[in-house]
């Protein structure tokens, strides 16, 4: 945040007091330090003053505190404070420490210090630390007296004030405490300096809070000042403060227990703390509560009790102040990642609320700004709840009320132009009935930024006062205007940026930047940028060419004027944006409209009448031609808003279809806006009755179903309302004839070009509903069908984040048989955001709250990207592995498995054997496709379903499977198998059908349809077949061979096999891509493998990719291209590397061996690679455009890497043919690949100088790579930092001339000083023995890195300062006995340290340079890999054996042992999800004490022998932390598991222990040695130090031979 003036702390500072509960103890002021400390001497007289704090405040305060403290202290008027001592304690920051377990730590420290009940405790921090302290305070000793010492602003409005005390349990948050008052509350603003601006933002959240619910005045004060409360202003800061604290003051004094008027002071917690339950620690109280805020005043509109204004007014109050104010934000999502708000998730948490009066939860309502329904929480029904609370709605087919009377908001398209006016006019205007919506926030926002009006809210946010400024003074904005997806907004805008004074201009602020969310990116605003420079304007495009983000640079003649030609057949909006600054042109402008028909025109006229209002008059010379004179506007005293006619479109349509009655009261015939024309030119020809004045619009439907199509509509004049006119022709009909209910819509082009394609979406959501729709060229057609023969769209109509789309659907949903759910409700906010309290409260339809789950699908004409909750099907000959790989699936995917073949069985009770010897095959496919579309329609999501063998025989069974892939964005997955071995299998199966065909011949006939009828392909090798040189199968296992004495190594081979699968379809479904971070890897390389045949190579595969990140497949080198051999050998690769997979068919044109005449087999290729699942696709951007096109809309999570190859050398990097290759790669991939051939050494500078032009210059973001071919270009190898290509000693060729290994390049790094020399240790006594010097050696001397590692013996850790001193130290490992001591010497630590308690790894890393010294700063940084060992071990057990039973929530561990080790232990095993873990050691209290320094959410209990009873959750994981030589005996009870339990042993010494032996061979355990936790931690050490994965099997054989030795 902003920094308050720095001042010297005067002798008695001025403060302010606020009484509660009969005392003025809360204070305020700034540098209350010794101020505070003398007060508390003298009023709070004690021997022993505690001051508690957070690690993050410690440093920064306490030294201070503690000298003011003694120099204060000793002053005479203080008598015996003299004796009085002052004690500080520290614990972590963060909402996890309001713990049972470190309240009972400060518990511990107090009695160890000989605290009595004349202590007093100072709580100096957070909300955290107030709570939690405060709690301790009033349970030690039964109550001793606190203070207060707030330091965030979250804690001086609220947390600090009112007594409440508390920590949190697993069930939420503050669930037991108690009420006890702090005797003073320093309230020092100063403390707000050093606070993170995120912190103070999310304060802001409770100073909101209160006004919302005490003070429209405060409210608008906060609506008003953002400026100067964001930038700290001493005395605005002073005024919000103490207005809360006065307010909670007066609320605590009349309602000290919450006994219910202290309720309204849950307002937005309700739903904050269920929100906050969830995504601790990612989101801090302050955020949860603003989102509960808005939730909880949805929640009040849907009630009738609050106007769509006020809520409006809250949500933009919370925006200001940087609040989000939904969980989809952008900024949200960042931080939480992958977590999850569900509905039923936030109701549980609210179970727990404590304002609930048994199940009934209660909140607080607002009324309006100010004022709430009661002086209390109220009660609220669930059902109202989760139907606001849920992502998505359901419209239930329903009569709505006969006949309604209604008015619609303020039309977005005048309300922006009105903001653009009056922000542009001189004097000030208040504009009444403006809508209050995302789109006009954006505005708003854009216009303050640009400083060219300001704003004021008055009548409660129903007028906003514009105070104009005239058109000067615009000024370059101090951050991006981010736009979101408002295209009215971008397109004005852009115009008002070529105002902006030049004179604004800093070196900091250059230019204007314009960006939006990444559908804004796509949308169109060229031919209003081409005009605008051809005028003289400054614009540059920073992404893609013709569309957002734009910088536009201030000119000293700013907007220039004259003559100007305009495109207008795309959008209106252009020529609107021209007209309105126009005045403002520093000549009278002529704008002449070309490129054909203009589109909108009525907009356009909309504009110019609005313009006259505001005192511009326009002439009109031509059809297409306005002159524009120079001038000024005089803002109007009041400008009335007028409905949106758009909008009113949806009620109109709702009283067509549902026969009913409408009377919009507030749009008629004079109405500035086409749309108003809707229900006479549409509804009325289809067979409404229409009654329209010049100020209201009345429709009444005919009976329902008897809807009339009509053969064409040209909606030209009302594009916006095609969607409603759409859903409507979806049930109009003529006749019985379907060729007579067709309804063409055209003039709407420019809808392709809205929030989405319009025209493709509409087309596409009303296939979900069976009705058929085309695109036509500035249009759609559909064809109607009644009411009754609309299909239910299972998975719900996706929005596209389209208001419109969303409103016409729900009209359509009135109608439409077993409900429509419309998936992204909240879409509507951009211009009636009260739309569904409006369907629901004023029209009568029935309404229900739906939650989907996680969205995670992108736009259907953006992105391919498949529904991540559809159900999978699984499609593939009979014995390919569908049930077992199925089941498989279902476990790793949390779903539920569904047997085709075996729902069949239990539908009709009849096995298949039996009903096709009774009715025959043809009779078996149709009650098979039947059975298909029915699971479809029932079980569309969340399931895997495995199909029979023949479900593609059949064409309506092919067309089911197609459709559910191109319609519905569904996976099929073709699993594909060796045919022998199917035949093998199936030699023993006789539980099913014979085909009547050899399976051979069955499969030929097939395998096209199979094709056909997936979109992604696995192969699963289970006849492995890997031979070494001589021609001997040295792994894998042919099923031929398969008897009782090898059965155990065919369930290890598919564990293999399901291994592989379940990462398969992690890709396919977006879970994990498996895609390398290049953003956070500093240095990228792939492996290009080179081999005609990668089998031999397999069993020294990881040997060849050591260091690589990914993996690259040369098609074109192989032996053989056929899709069957391609598919075997990239599943091959598979199983043998988990690395990212780069496919690539280069070809002979660009280096390769692929024929350049083969484009379509390469596209061919390259289309499998995208079913095979490939993290990495190489694509030749020489390729046809076509294709390349075709190919991109199909790419899923596949991401391209777009290359270039100069194999000539004539091509220069400071060329214009470079430079258009950069462009067109960049068009086309995710990452850019220009390859150079370099002449001489000079090419490789040109390079650097060329990435650099385009990284700086454009704002390049894509990673790059670019290389130079050749010996010359070696340089460039070594400098690039993005995926370079590697070769190894050990392939037979290298990919390209120059390739060098990654040890090559890390030498060249080193010689050119770029990978400097660096030392490493091991810390520890005794340590001769130890085996990580041997480890990491053998690792660095494998990439060739100048690292040495070396021991270093001590009986002091003091004594190792000197060497983590030295500037070539790179880090250590920290062994017994100093995993602790090391910690203060270290700068910092990982949040895993700090749970733990314990250093193994020291990471000496280096920061950004100091910019006053111009060298690097570095800080020696604290890490803990053993955690890391002991749970990569576990997994990897339980991954690859087939046989293990699932670890999770029902699972439960052992630890024996409460050392250091078992910290970690401890950690590991509660980061596996085990809910349970039995502690043993045998001094018993040792163990008691380990358990209370960790939460109690970690299960963690002791027991006192390891013969006690495990009750019914015996352990399934083992882990023994203690010497070998422990003389400890292990009784049979702690493997009452069973067969398949985990035992990791952490000695080493000897390798054998008893506990390993007793559990495998007495057992049946799995066991894991000493060592092989020892070599984990030490890979993730080398990984934290080098940054590339450590060389795994080179490193264990190394020190396997030293230890063995």
């Amino acid at each position: 945040m902003g920094s308050i003036e720095e001042q010297i702390p005067p002798p008695d500072p001025d403060v302010v007091k606020v009484s509660i509960l009969g005392s003025e103890s809360i204070i305020l002021g700034f540098h209350l330090t010794d101020y505070m400390l003398r007060e508390i001497i003298r009023e709070i007289p004690s021997p022993t003053y505690v001051l508690i704090t957070d690690e993050n405040l410690a440093p920064i305060y306490l030294s201070r505190i503690i000298t003011r403290f003694s120099t204060i202290a000793t002053e005479s008027s203080f008598g015996n404070a003299t004796s009085s001592r002052l004690i500080t304690y520290t614990i972590p920051p963060g909402e996890q420490s309001k713990s049972r377990a470190i309240k009972a730590q400060i518990e511990d420290f107090l009695f160890d210090q000989a605290c009595t009940r004349d202590t007093c405790i100072l709580a100096m921090g957070g909300g955290v630390i107030g709570d939690l302290v405060g709690f301790v305070a009033a349970t030690f000793m039964r109550g001793v007296p606190y203070v207060q010492i707030p330091t965030t602003l979250l804690a001086m409005v609220d947390s600090s004030i009112g007594g409440k005390t508390a920590i949190d349990l697993t069930y939420g948050k503050n669930l037991i405490g108690a009420f006890w008052q702090p005797k003073k509350i320093y309230i020092d603003l100063c403390f707000l300096k050093t606070l993170p601006e995120r912190e103070f933002i999310a304060g802001m959240a409770e100073v909101i809070k209160t006004a919302a619910i005490s003070s429209e005045k405060d409210f608008v004060n906060l609506e008003n000042g953002v400026k100067a409360i964001r930038e700290a202003s001493q005395s605005m800061l002073l005024s919000v403060i103490l207005a809360s604290a006065q307010f909670k003051a007066n609320i605590v004094t009349n309602d000290e227990r919450e006994g219910g008027l202290r309720g309204l002071l849950n307002f937005g917690h309700t739903i904050g703390h269920a929100i906050e339950a969830i995504l601790t620690p990612e989101m801090l109280h302050g955020e949860c509560v603003s989102i509960g805020i808005v939730k909880e005043v949805e929640i009040a509109r849907n009630l009738g009790y609050l106007n769509q204004v006020a809520v409006g007014r809250l949500m933009r109050c919370l925006q200001s102040y940087g609040l989000p104010v939904s969980l989809d934000e952008k900024k949200v999502t960042d931080l939480v990642g992958n977590k999850y708000c569900s509905v039923d998730g936030l109701m549980e948490a609210m179970k727990y609320d404590k304002k609930n009066q048994g199940d009934k939860k209660k909140m607080v309502m607002l009324t309006s700004i100010g004022k709430t329904l009661e002086q209390k929480a109220t009660a609220v029904s669930d059902e109202i709840i989760r139907k606001v609370l849920s992502p998505a709605i359901k419209v239930i087919p329903s009569t709505p009320i006969p006949n309604v009377a209604m008015s619609t908001l303020g039309s977005k398209s005048i309300s922006n132009r009105a903001l653009i006016l009056a922000a542009l006019g001189e004097g000030t205007c208040r504009l009444k009935g403006l809508l209050h919506s995302d789109d006009t926030q954006v505005m708003l926002t854009a216009l303050q930024k640009l400083g060219a009006a300001q704003f004021e809210w008055e009548d409660n946010g129903d007028t906003l006062v514009v105070i104009g400024g005239g058109g000067e003074g615009i000024k370059v904005p101090d951050s991006e205007i981010y736009l979101g997806n408002a295209g009215t907004a971008s397109r004005f805008v852009t115009t008002v940026c070529t105002l902006v004074d030049h004179k604004s201009v800093t070196e900091t602020k250059t230019a204007t930047i314009l960006t939006g969310n990444d559908r804004m990116k796509l949308r169109p605003i060229a031919p209003l940028v081409t005009t605008l420079l051809e005028n003289g304007s400054e614009i540059r495009y920073l992404e893609k060419e013709g569309s957002l983000p734009l910088e536009i640079k201030p000119s000293v003649g700013r907007f220039q004027g004259g003559s100007i030609n305009l495109t207008a057949s795309v959008s209106s909006q252009y020529v609107s944006s021209i007209l309105m600054c126009a005045p403002h042109a520093s000549q009278t402008v002529t704008l002449t409209l070309t490129g054909g028909q203009v589109i909108s025109q009525q907009y356009i006229d909309m504009t110019i009448t609005m313009m006259n209002s505001f005192g511009i008059q326009i002439d009109r010379l031509e059809s297409n031609v306005y002159r524009i004179q120079r001038g000024r506007y005089k803002n109007p005293e009041v400008y009335i808003i007028e409905s949106d006619a758009s909008s009113a479109t949806y009620p109109l349509a709702i009283a067509a279809i549902t026969g009913t009655t409408c009377t919009i009261t507030n749009i008629g015939s004079n109405s500035l806006q086409g749309d108003s024309a809707f229900a006479v030119k549409v509804l009325a020809p289809m067979g409404c009755k229409v009654t329209q004045t010049s100020i209201s619009t009345t429709v009444k439907g005919p009976p329902i179903g008897t809807l009339q199509s009509l053969p064409e509509i040209d909606m030209e004049s009302m594009t916006d309302a095609f969607l409603t006119a759409s859903v409507l022709a979806a049930v109009a009909t003529k006749n019985t004839k379907a060729d007579d209910n067709i309804t063409r819509i055209v003039g709407i082009a420019n809808q392709r070009v809205k929030e989405c394609n319009r025209i493709a979406a509409m087309v596409h959501e009303l296939s979900k509903f069976g009705v058929e729709a085309f695109e036509l060229p500035d249009g759609l057609e559909i064809h109607g069908k009644p009411i009754q023969s609309l299909k239910t769209p299972i998975e719900g109509v996706k929005c596209y984040d389209d208001h419109r789309i969303a409103m016409s659907f729900s009209v359509l949903g009135c109608v439409a048989p077993g409900g429509t759910i419309i998936r992204e409700k909240k879409c509507v906010e951009k211009t009636w955001p009260s739309w569904w309290d409006a369907l629901e409260k004023e029209l009568g339809v029935k309404l229900q709250g739906v939650d989907l789950g996680p969205s995670t699908e992108q736009d259907h004409n953006e992105s391919n990207g498949n529904n991540k909750e559809s159900s999978i099907l699984f499609i593939g000959i009979r014995g390919a592995g569908k049930t077992t790989l199925g089941k498989a699936a279902a476990k790793a995917l949390n779903r539920q498995f569904i047997d085709m073949d075996h729902h069949f069985e239990t539908t009709f009770k009849i096995t298949l054997t039996e009903y096709v010897e009774k009715e025959g095959w043809e009779a078996f496919r149709a009650k098979e496709t039947e059975l298909l579309s029915s699971l479809l329609k029932n079980n569309g999501f969340g399931y895997i379903i495995s199909c029979g063998g023949g479900i593609i025989e059949t064409e309506n069974s092919r067309e089911i499977l197609q459709k559910y892939i191109n319609e519905k964005n569904g996976i099929v997955v073709h699993l594909v198998r060796d045919v022998d071995e199917v035949e093998n299998f199936l030699e023993q199966d006789k539980t099913r059908p014979v085909y009547g065909e050899t399976v051979r011949d069955a499969w030929k006939r097939r395998e096209k349809w199979y094709q056909q009828c997936s979109n992604y392909e696995f192969v699963a090798v289970t006849k492995t077949a890997v031979v070494n040189q001589n021609g001997q199968v040295i792994d894998g296992i042919s099923i031929n061979n398969i008897n009782n004495d090898n059965q155990e190594d065919f369930d290890a081979e598919w564990a293999k096999v399901t291994r592989d699968f379940c990462r398969f379809l992690n890709f396919i479904t977006g879970r994990e891509t498996n895609h390398v971070d290049l953003n956070k890897i500093e240095k990228t390389y792939f492996i290009s493998l080179t081999f005609p045949d990668i089998r031999p190579a397999l069993p020294e595969i990881e040997v060849l990719t050591n260091g690589a990140d990914a993996i690259e497949i040369r098609i074109d080198l192989l032996s053989s291209s056929s899709i069957i051999h391609v598919g075997q050998q990239l599943a091959l690769l598979r199983r043998y590397s988990e690395l990212p997979i780069i496919f690539t068919v280069r070809s002979i044109g660009q280096g390769g061996k692929f024929s350049n005449n083969a484009e379509d087999e390469m596209f061919k290729l390259l289309q499998y690679a995208i079913k095979w699942g490939c993290e990495y696709i190489d694509l030749e951007i020489t390729s046809s455009s076509q294709k390349i096109e075709k190919f991109l809309r199909s790419k899923a999570n596949s991401k391209i890497i777009a290359s270039w190859h100069d194999l000539s050398g004539n091509t220069k990097w400071n060329g214009s043919d470079i430079k258009e290759k950069f462009r067109i790669a960049n068009k086309y991939g995710d990452i850019i690949k220009i390859i150079g051939t370099a002449s001489s050494i000079s090419d490789n500078f040109q390079l650097m100088e060329f990435i650099r032009f385009y990284e700086q210059q454009n704002n390049q973001k894509k990673p790059i790579i670019a290389i130079n071919m050749g010996t010359k270009g070696q340089l460039s190898r070594i400098l690039n930092k993005v995926f370079t290509p590697v070769t190894h000693p050990a392939l037979p060729t290298k990919a390209a001339p120059g390739q060098l290994s990654i040890a090559e390049i890390h030498k060249g790094l080193h010689l050119i000083g770029l990978l400097p020399k660096r030392k490493f240790y091991v810390f520890g006594k005794p340590i001769t023995h130890s085996p990580s010097p041997t480890l990491h050696n053998a690792g660095f001397e494998a990439f060739g890195i100048p690292y040495h590692y070396s021991l270093f013996e001590s009986e002091n850790i003091a004594d190792v300062k000197p060497i983590i001193e030295d500037s070539e130290f790179g880090g250590a490992s920290v062994t017994i006995p100093y995993k602790i001591d090391v910690i203060p010497f270290l700068d910092e630590t990982s949040e895993h340290v700090k749970i733990i308690g314990a250093v193994n790894t020291i990471i000496a890393k280096e920061l950004d340079k100091d910019t006053s010294t111009s060298t690097k700063k570095r800080i020696l940084y604290g890490e803990n890999t053993d955690w890391l060992g002991i749970l990569g071990c576990i997994k990897k057990i339980s991954v690859n054996n087939i046989n293990t039973p699932p670890i999770g929530s029902e699972s439960s561990a052992l630890i024996i042992g409460a050392g250091g080790t078992s910290r970690a232990a401890i950690y590991a095993l509660h980061k596996l999800g085990i809910p349970k873990i039995y502690l043993y050691n045998r001094t018993h209290k040792r163990a008691t004490e380990l358990i209370l320094q960790f939460p109690s959410s970690y299960g963690l209990t002791t027991i006192q022998s390891l013969s006690d009873s495990f009750q019914t959750t015996p352990p399934q994981i083992i882990v023994s932390t203690i010497p070998a030589d422990n003389n400890l005996e292990f009784p049979d009870e702690i493997f009452a598991f069973g067969k398949h339990g985990i035992v990791v042993e952490m000695a080493y010494k000897p390798r054998r222990t008893q506990l390993l032996e007793k559990a495998e061979r007495e057992h049946g355990w799995m066991g894991v040695e000493g060592i092989q936790v020892l070599l984990e931690q030490g890979f993730w050490q080398f990984e934290l130090w080098t940054g590339r994965k450590a060389p795994r099997n080179l490193m264990t054989q190394k020190v396997l031979e030293k230890y063995q030795s």
